[in-house]
């Protein structure tokens, strides 16, 4: 049995950075409080000036400038290529990272995540026909940066999605599902897969 949920962007709570530098929307994440003992988190984050980053030790991190002109990322010590709109950019939270931010502030989307515990994958997808998607993943997520997206899942009624809005899938049983995204014009999301490591 597969359980949706949808997250609107007006709701998400408000938490001040690690490091205290900045500020984040937290979106959804399967389990902890505070900063701690997730296993995934889904964010974004308000950059308003060049500066450092929280370490996260233990955990892997993609990042995706959402709005702004975008950001260079030095990551112990090596410069990344300018990161863009839609340019994800994958690394070590154990890292030393900071950003150098290319004209003015940005807003960034973030998956943060401790491999020993899941896989991931992430895609930026652009909706210009209906897109389907079949996934046997234990979380699957829609992140909308459209004005207007609607879902079709399964058995499910029809979800709409505005901007920032989110939906999760949580199918802890790993049954195959079927995702139909539709928008009345081009638009944009991020799909994204996670599946619990077994242990051995």
């Amino acid at each position: 049995m597969t359980q949706l949920t949808v997250l609107r962007a007006a709701d998400y709570p408000r938490m001040p950075w690690k490091n205290g530098g900045g500020s984040t929307e937290e979106i959804t994440r399967d389990t902890g409080k505070g900063l701690d003992g997730f296993g995934w988190r889904l964010s974004i984050a308000d950059i308003g000036e060049s500066g450092g980053f929280s370490v996260f030790a233990g955990y892997l991190r993609i990042i995706t400038v959402l709005q702004g002109a975008g950001m260079t990322l030095n990551v112990d010590g090596k410069d990344s290529e300018p990161l863009l709109p839609s340019d994800p950019f994958a690394f070590s939270g154990d890292s030393q990272v900071s950003c150098t931010l290319l004209d003015g502030p940005i807003r960034d989307f973030n998956l943060i995540y401790a491999p020993t515990r899941y896989r991931a994958r992430l895609q930026w997808i652009d909706v210009l026909q209906p897109q389907r998607f079949f996934s046997s993943a234990n979380v699957f997520v829609v992140f909308s940066v459209a004005e207007q997206i609607a879902a079709n899942v399964g058995e499910h009624p029809p979800q709409l999605l505005e901007r920032h809005d989110c939906l999760q899938l949580d199918n802890a049983e790993g049954a195959l599902l079927e995702v139909v995204l539709y928008a009345p014009s081009a638009s944009r999301v991020c799909v994204i897969e996670l599946t619990a490591v077994q242990a051995h």
